[in-house]
């Protein structure tokens, strides 16, 4: 069992740290690491909590340009990008949720310089100097006001400097890959000082089109950022920061994992998709170019004054993202979809307030309160194709059957699935939410601390949804509503299949003199009706849409929680501290703002006494009921860590037992999203992470994070072909029970001045499945993704200030799928997205 290889790791680390507690342990040498995750500023290893961070240095030698990067050498973070630039999805312990849906919002809270990014793109390269990058792990929600229920990523950037200092760097690599970056700071007086920076990375795609298109997955991003400081006194700060940034993508390239069941429909009509045969091709089959577009900009006002005692901190930012997608989501040749896009403008404004104790005191503490305002506003929608239509006959049962039923219900021929045939959404969220939150540490002897906090935090929202569509056959309730012969379909079909195996006309006296013959006649062809019917129904992807509000749904929550955090600190000896902690965490209600957003079964007798269902609701079945949010997420960690320093080097450990009740579970089936509430998911694990300097020029690092996650409870999950399971007892997927992180970074100094250095580091995850719902499709084993990356990069650093640096990323050409999904009205089809193949370049710098 996995969990009693945990305990035994956890043991052996303990004891094994232990042992270096004599002398072995001296006063770590070297420069002290400052983090900030406890909202004050500590050194790393003085920190009681779980919190991984990466300095400027190890940024700017691993080549580290955005957070999918960062993952490399964090082996609890994993960063999964989806279908557009914009859509990233960022996973801390195997908890993480968020992207492809605007109502949805991480499990992982994102921190630049203190503000809130609530819709994050997984790129740090807009930031033109970087401090460091905090990952704290498990809930922090008593400090961070805002969904925080999995982790935070916190971004701390440099700020201005009073003494003139800048640098210019250009790049190239390979698939043209052209960069820039420059950044200056200096003072405009005594107490004021400026820094200002920019960048861009251009690159062409590296996967081709088969079809003579742009190649897909390129690069195209600008971006700049500016900041102001003032210290009018030794006692208060003032910092402004402002930044925008731009991108325009061909993005993101779909390849197949399994092509079956509608492949076959799909070749019969000249149609071609990825070969599933050869998932790793660089090859894409879209049949027009994919348009990523996002502009990001916001403004942030920083002001902290020491009072003497009692320190002020106030954070006030507001930002604005818009961004707009485009793509030819069924990722073939064939025209089944003539696009399928989203339009959202988010306009964000947060408040937080800080007061803290300042000196040595025998109870520090800390109170503050966060307010968070959001605006959301989404046009999305898709249009059907023209070979849509023909594509549906065959699957329906050959060429002209979808004529068949347009006679049955008196449509005009071609109105099923014409490529006139299209769906637009405009759906709005107002979310207002704000926090209280204090922590005391209470300081019992100069080696142990016992630490208590609380947040409470209400969080509302306001939502609508309305919806423009056209798609006829969808709106049809093919088991009860009346047909042209004035009876509904399933007696029509019996009618016209009696008459076909018997030859006789389905009148009741024949129908009881077949019985009489051969019983059980009638209940074959019966049930050969339905299962027909329910095939058909299959192809109802697009039904109307029952608009919210209305005078059933309120299309508000209003959610409001307690969490608290208690800690106890123990400084064995000078380098050496243990600590243990309970936490909770929150994340506020989701709303499903997308077409697959359905009214609660719970809901259907008041919408139908109301009269507001659509034709093709079906109480008594449930059919076309959903979900239109997934209620609240509430985390609970206990956690034992071990801190220790050495003279040449570190360790911590962490052991951890983590839950979340009602995680957001937003899986896509096929033909849209299911958003549900998992009843509980639980990870038990343990997290290394060690420094050791050999010798002086050489430094190792070493991390793992070994995971026991389980569905303790899952009873409406996604279950393979667009089934609904219970999962309850499974691995959730994309989870790896193992993973690793390894570096090696040599650096020599020449008599001359000059500075080199080579660095190489390793990641590896084991094998994981990476979907709940393809799991038991035929092909399955081949969405399932192991991860051996290796990174390297090499350089020079003269006397003045210019440095030269070779680099590579996944420099062996480690192929791994990312994530997977079913084909998108396609089943028996299994697309995915893969890594990014190996890239490599140079870089030249001008520091001053």
């Amino acid at each position: 069992m996995i969990t009693k290889k945990l305990g035994y790791l956890a043991s052996t680390a303990i004891v094994a740290t232990m042992a270096f507690s004599g002398s072995a342990f001296a006063q770590s040498g070297g420069d002290e690491i400052i983090v900030t995750a406890t909202k004050r500023e500590t050194t790393l290893q003085a920190t009681p909590v779980a919190v991984s961070v990466t300095g400027e240095e190890t940024i700017e030698k691993a080549r580290i340009l955005d957070l999918n990067d960062l993952q490399s050498i964090v082996p609890s973070l994993r960063v999964n990008q989806l279908q557009s630039s914009q859509n990233t999805n960022f996973v801390i312990r195997g908890f993480g949720n968020g992207a492809n849906n605007a109502g949805i919002e991480p499990s992982v809270g994102v921190f630049i310089d203190g503000v809130y990014r609530s819709r994050s793109a997984a790129r740090i390269g807009d930031l033109p100097k970087l401090s460091r990058i905090e990952v704290l792990r498990g809930p922090q929600s008593t400090l961070f006001g805002k969904n925080a229920s999995a982790g935070v990523v916190s971004i701390v950037t440099a700020k201005p400097s009073f003494d003139g200092e800048g640098y210019v760097e250009a790049g190239y690599g390979n698939y043209n890959n052209i960069t820039g970056k420059a950044y200056v700071s200096n003072a405009l007086s005594d107490n004021v000082a400026f820094s200002l920076g920019g960048g861009f990375n251009l690159r062409d795609g590296y996967v081709e089109s088969a079809v003579g298109l742009d190649e897909l997955n390129d690069r195209n991003r600008y971006n700049i950022r500016g900041q102001l400081l003032v210290e009018p006194s030794d006692s208060t700060s003032i910092r402004i920061i402002a930044d925008y940034s731009t991108a325009s993508e061909n993005c993101c390239a779909v390849t197949n994992y399994q092509n079956e069941g509608a492949f076959a429909a799909i070749s019969a009509l000249g149609g071609q998709v990825a070969d599933a045969n050869d998932p790793f091709a660089l090859v894409a089959y879209q049949n027009f170019d994919a348009v990523n577009e996002l502009d990001d900009w916001g403004t942030s006002l920083h002001i902290d004054h020491d009072f003497g005692a009692v320190a002020l901190t106030s954070i006030t930012s507001y930002r604005n993202n818009k961004s707009f997608f485009d793509t030819d989501a069924d990722y073939g040749t064939l025209d089944l979809l003539a696009s399928v896009y989203s339009d959202s403008d988010i306009d964000t404004f947060t408040q937080e307030l800080r007061l803290a104790s300042t000196g040595s005191n025998t109870v520090d503490w800390m109170v503050g309160g966060y307010y968070f305002t959001e605006d959301v506003q989404q046009d999305a929608g898709l249009r059907y194709g023209s070979d849509l239509a023909n594509y549906l006959d065959l699957l329906a049962g050959g060429p002209g059957t979808l004529a068949t039923f347009e006679g049955l219900y008196g449509f005009a021929p071609g109105s099923f699935f014409s490529d006139t045939t299209r769906m637009n959404e405009m759906f709005t969220q107002d979310n207002t939410a704000w926090s209280a939150f204090g922590t005391v540490d209470f300081h019992v002897s100069d080696r142990l601390t016992l630490t208590g906090g609380l947040n409470y935090t209400n969080d509302s929202k306001s939502t609508s949804g309305i919806t423009d569509n056209n798609d006829a056959f969808s709106n049809l309730d093919l088991t009860n509503q009346l047909t042209v012969f004035g009876a509904p379909l399933p007696t029509v079909l019996f009618g016209q299949a009696f008459t076909a195996n018997t030859g006789l006309a389905p009148t009741p006296t024949n129908i009881a003199f077949i019985e009489s013959v051969a019983p059980g006649t009638s209940a074959a062809i019966q049930a050969g009706v339905n299962a027909g019917i329910l095939g058909l129904e299959g192809l109802q992807f697009q039904p109307q849409f029952l608009a919210f509000p209305n005078a059933v749904e309120s299309a508000e929550t209003d959610d409001d929680k307690l969490t608290w955090n208690v800690r106890a600190a123990y400084e064995v000896s000078d380098n050496i501290n243990v600590y243990a902690s309970a936490s909770t965490g929150f994340k506020s209600s989701s709303w499903n703002l997308s077409r697959d957003s359905r009214p609660f079964a719970s809901d259907a007798g008041a919408l139908a006494a109301a009269g507001l269902l659509p034709n093709n609701y079906v109480p008594a079945t449930g059919r076309n009921f959903g979900t239109r949010f997934a209620g609240p997420e509430e985390a609970t960690v206990y956690e034992l860590g071990l801190k220790a320093k050495f003279s040449r080097g570190a360790f911590n450990v962490a052991i951890f037992d983590q839950t979340i009740e009602g995680f957001q579970s937003n899986t896509f089936l096929g033909t849209g999203f299911v958003l549900a509430n998992a009843g509980e998911q639980s990870t038990k694990g343990i997290e290394l992470d060690a420094t050791y300097t050999p010798v002086d020029p050489l430094t190792l690092t070493f991390a793992a994070t070994f995971l026991d996650p389980i569905y303790d409870s899952f009873v409406g999950g996604p279950g393979p072909n667009g089934t609904v399971a219970d999962l309850s007892g499974e691995k959730p997927a994309g989870i790896p029970t193992t993973s690793l992180s390894t570096s090696a970074t040599y650096t020599h100094d020449f008599d001359n001045g000059m500075t080199g250095f080579v660095r190489g580091d390793w990641q590896y995850e084991s094998e994981v499945q990476s979907n709940e719902a393809i799991s038991t499709l035929t092909g399955a084993e081949d969405a399932f993704r192991t991860v051996s990356t290796v990174n390297a990069a090499t350089g020079l650093t003269l006397e003045n200030g210019f440095s030269v640096q070779l680099w590579a990323r996944n420099l062996f050409n480690d192929e791994y799928i990312t994530t997977v999904f079913p084909g998108v009205a396609q089943a028996g089809i299994i697309n995915g997205y893969r890594n990014a193949p190996r890239t490599y370049g140079v870089n030249v710098r001008k520091e001053w």
